[in-house]
């Protein structure tokens, strides 16, 4: 079989990087070039030091758009839709964006031609025909999984939703709250009930539920630890435990990736894996929905492996047979 071949555009960056170590081991694709301005010349494992010994690919700074199937934008927020506005591209080159630019519905589109929003659990379908995809975020991915069995079954009253992400989820660029002195030991809320992804949660979970509008209460918080989200949403149901476990075992049969726990769920079963692993627990008529996920891999690059393999028709596993670190 003839493999993809692949560019990256910003792949100096953690998603970037992520995408580089699943692509060099996918069986059925190939990176052709892995673009960033700012290390250009320099061989990959200069900033991903891990790579040495497993590539003799280095940075470019040119984009040879005719020589590749996809392109995957890891590229600043804002710079994704700049990039395509003003750039010619070939007509049979398909687009993974990781930046926020095209999730939402309103802003969707660039030179008449839409997204499709790339939850592969909500969009299927959708995605495996679309040229363009708009990869979700971490938060949104991680929260959205929690309940969507809920917005299919038309039990979403006002949500109440928690969730802490690890210092990844904020970029390689140095901020005061990335410093180890300052996280080492440390939490904190940030953008509290205004954080960035509420707008495509609401979209979809609206979307699939058929309601005029939705009550999700999200606060964040930045965690002491490099990679995962914990996310817990809290309202209320009068769905017996037993039908609420049905409920999700249906809607994920057939999603290779989304996995409902009987038992208590943590953190490092999903770190360094493409899984979402989803728990409730009844108390009463409040329901708490458990999700946990790696930011940059079901959050972010994973994923975007997963929607490349159904845009061209693969095993949606196929790169992805990733095992937890666990200890």
């Amino acid at each position: 079989m003839k493999k993809i071949k692949v560019g990256i555009l910003g792949a100096a960056g953690y998603t970037g990087g992520e995408l580089i170590r699943l692509l060099l081991q996918h069986p059925f694709a190939e990176i052709t070039f892995a673009h960033s301005r700012s290390q250009a010349g320099k061989p990959l494992y200069t900033t991903h030091a891990d790579l040495l010994g497993d590539t003799t690919l280095s940075f470019t700074d040119a984009m040879p758009l005719d020589s590749i199937d996809v392109l995957f934008l890891c590229l600043g927020h804002g710079e994704s839709r700049t990039f395509l506005n003003s750039t010619t591209l070939p007509a049979s080159l398909r687009i993974i964006d990781l930046t926020t630019d095209f999730r939402h519905q309103a802003s969707n589109t660039v030179k008449q031609a839409s997204f499709v929003y790339g939850l592969p659990e909500l969009n299927r379908e959708q995605i495996k025909h679309a040229r363009f995809v708009a990869n979700p975020g971490c938060f949104a991915t991680a929260i959205q999984l929690g309940l969507l069995p809920l917005a299919q079954a038309g039990q979403l009253p006002e949500i109440h939703t928690t969730g802490i992400t690890g210092s990844t989820g904020a970029g390689q660029s140095l901020s005061q709250s990335t410093h180890f002195s300052w996280r080492a030991n440390n939490i904190q809320s940030y953008k509290t009930l205004t954080h960035q992804h509420g707008q495509e949660i609401g979209e979809s979970l609206m979307h699939v539920s058929k309601q005029d509008s939705l009550e999700l209460n999200f606060v964040p918080w930045r965690g002491d630890f490099t990679r995962g989200i914990f996310i817990s949403s809290t309202l209320n149901c009068d769905l017996p435990i037993e039908t609420l476990n049905q409920l999700y075992t249906n809607y994920y049969a057939t999603h290779p990736f989304t996995h409902l726990s009987q038992e208590s769920i943590f953190l490092k079963q999903v770190v360094n894996t493409n899984k979402a692993l989803i728990q409730l627990e009844k108390v009463g008529s409040k329901l708490v929905v458990h999700s946990v996920i790696d930011n940059l891999l079901k959050g972010a690059s994973g994923q975007a492996v997963q929607n490349m393999n159904l845009l061209f028709d693969l095993p949606e596993t196929a790169g992805l047979q990733l095992k937890a670190s666990y200890f």
